[in-house]
């Protein structure tokens, strides 16, 4: 297991921005949550005017606490499980709040869902109730390391069970967005010794969204990332990321982050 949660910024567009305009931070959870959880995202925000943030999502569910205003009362902030986005997240902070969030692994949601985790997929619900009856009590106040042991205490309090197969799904995208020559379907089923058909199925069902999905979902956040890191080939980088073309590229990257790679290059630095 990870001792430190990643420092990437990948799929969150103009990094520098946000960094600028907010408190951003990422913890570990409590280390028997970590087979199921990537790590909690905490934001924090005093504003003077409207700000916009954009994120590429991941094929990851989260699991978001927000509360408007300074945080330091007793009241519940609101809370909802948000499905894998297919599109371009957009929200726009004003005035001052918190949000916590849990970012599950791929795969990792559905031990505490019990249910396809593609009945998620572009929506975003509020918290079940149940295990959950009164959910967000404390989640946004506080300093950074009681409001991790209240999102430990809530994760644990839903009593999820291991899944030797959830386990699977999460390995095998893990396997994808760490291995950048992992480009097509077949081949990658090939590779793990799956077949395509249960390769699917078991994404839909436990991921929420299907293999070349996510293969495509985590070439695009690199092509995000290398678009902002200086001057680039963009048919080198199309090739690389397996697209036919630059234009299939171009075309994929202005559906995804509302600009083309060069727009988006241009903008950031």
């Amino acid at each position: 297991m990870r001792q430190r949660p990643r420092g990437d910024s990948r799929g969150i567009l103009d990094p520098g921005r946000m960094l600028r305009e907010v408190r951003f931070r990422r913890h570990l959870p409590a280390e028997p949550l970590r087979r199921w959880v990537e790590h909690y995202w905490l934001i924090d925000w005093a504003l003077h005017t409207p700000f916009e943030q954009r994120v590429v999502p991941h094929p990851a569910v989260n699991v978001v606490f927000r509360r408007d205003g300074d945080g330091s009362g007793s009241g519940a902030a609101s809370g909802e499980v948000a499905g894998v986005g297919r599109d371009l997240f957009r929200i726009t902070l004003t005035g001052t709040g918190r949000v916590c969030g849990v970012q599950f692994r791929p795969g990792g949601f559905h031990p505490f869902w019990q249910r396809p985790v593609s009945e998620l997929t572009g929506r975003r619900v509020p918290l079940p109730t149940g295990r959950l009856a009164s959910p967000g009590i404390g989640m946004c106040a506080g300093t950074d390391e009681e409001r991790c042991e209240a999102l430990d205490a809530l994760l644990s309090a839903w009593e999820p069970t291991p899944d030797p197969v959830a386990e699977e799904a999460t390995r095998l995208a893990e396997a994808i967005r760490t291995d950048r020559t992992v480009l097509r379907v077949g081949d990658f089923a090939a590779r793990h010794d799956v077949p395509v058909r249960r390769l699917q199925r078991l994404f839909l069902e436990y991921v929420g969204v299907g293999p070349k999905w996510v293969i495509r979902r985590y070439r695009l956040q690199e092509a995000v990332e290398q678009a902002a890191g200086g001057p680039l080939s963009w048919a080198d980088l199309a090739a690389d990321l397996g697209y036919s073309d630059q234009a299939h590229l171009v075309r994929d990257f202005t559906a995804v982050a509302g600009v083309s790679p060069a727009a988006y290059a241009r903008s950031v630095r």
